[in-house]
């Protein structure tokens, strides 16, 4: 595994984060357990997971789930480099103000990264990420929490997620003018059929050493062989059907041209995020064991210029970065 830094941070993760959006819900604790243990031995040190993410069960329950698989291991903890996030409500049945809301105020910050804590049974958090833009809660406010946490060691750095790139923007320099280092990652939709980021997002992150953790790589299994595992099928929701159907010629292109290569579609996808220099890591979130050795492949994966010059053909993007893509 080739490690690369976390933004402009000296801090060294895999290219590849581990999502843990489905334990707890499509994966049971025990299969969770295996596939964190699977994550380490592969070299993926880069887990993200959310104070809200629980679904089905209850919110909270996934980062229970993390602290039960290193409780008592601390070996297990350090050599994870762990990112949560907050902004989401959370069981409104706590009568702590703010608990049931969603927002970044000062007092939902700090109290919400104690109760992540104790469920992550850790001391610190080594990214604490904002899940998306309060714009109605000043940024000197919300870097004073931050501050406050960073000062007292439970947290190390901060990201966002989200966010425009005008938050990121603003974000950074009132960090600045407080002199802290800033947010430090985005996490953003981005994908192949979601280039949208391209055209702000990504110059903005770029000229503050922001490091892009993008989520849904694979579009929702779109770009992943969905022709192969759709036709066929009868397990397939009318809504998916409906979008390939739509897509078609495009896919066929698609996964056509993943063929050629010798390569699987999905593995394609996150290459072409992984070569992309602002990238730092595509969050995978794997269900079952095969998914997760699958994607490891992603990282040996070099893609030629004519390769990245025919994707650009067949999942165009918003035409380049602002102003350049839609003026003089």
């Amino acid at each position: 595994m080739q490690y690369t830094h976390l933004g402009r941070t000296g801090l060294r993760v895999s290219p590849i984060c581990l999502g843990t959006m489905n334990f707890g819900w499509k994966t049971e604790e025990t299969d969770s357990f295996a596939i964190m243990d699977r994550a380490l031995d592969l070299g993926i040190n880069f887990f993200d997971t959310a104070d809200m993410y629980g679904w089905e069960g209850e919110r909270g329950d996934t980062e229970r789930i993390l602290g039960r698989w290193w409780k008592g291991d601390g070996a297990k903890r350090d050599r994870v480099v762990l990112a949560t996030k907050v902004y989401h409500a959370m069981p409104e049945d706590h009568p702590e103000p703010n608990r049931g809301t969603m927002g970044l105020s000062a007092r939902k910050i700090i109290r919400h990264c104690e109760d992540s804590l104790t469920r992550l049974q850790t001391d610190w958090i080594d990214l604490y990420q904002m899940h998306h833009v309060d714009r109605s809660c000043p940024w000197d406010e919300i870097w004073e929490a931050m501050e406050t946490l960073i000062r007292q060691g439970k947290i190390m750095y901060v990201g966002s997620s989200n966010h425009a790139a005008w938050d990121i923007a603003t974000a950074n320099q009132v960090a600045s003018r407080r002199h802290l280092v800033g947010l430090v990652s985005e996490q953003s939709l981005y994908n192949l059929n979601a280039r949208m980021i391209e055209l702000e997002v990504i110059p903005c992150c770029r000229h503050y050493g922001v490091g892009v953790i993008p989520w849904s790589p694979l579009g929702g299994g779109l770009l992943g062989g969905v022709l192969g595992k759709i036709d066929g099928a009868r397990r397939v929701s009318e809504k998916m059907r409906e979008r390939v159907e739509q897509m078609r010629p495009q896919l066929e292109s698609w996964e056509g041209l993943c063929a050629e290569i010798g390569e699987h579609p999905a593995d394609v996808a996150l290459a072409w995020l992984m070569q992309n220099e602002v990238v730092t890591a595509p969050i995978i979130g794997p269900r079952t064991m095969d998914q997760l050795d699958g994607a490891v492949r992603a990282a040996e994966i070099e893609l030629s210029d004519e390769t990245l010059a025919t994707l650009d053909e067949i999942w165009p993007g918003p035409g380049g970065e602002a102003p350049v893509a839609y003026a003089w």
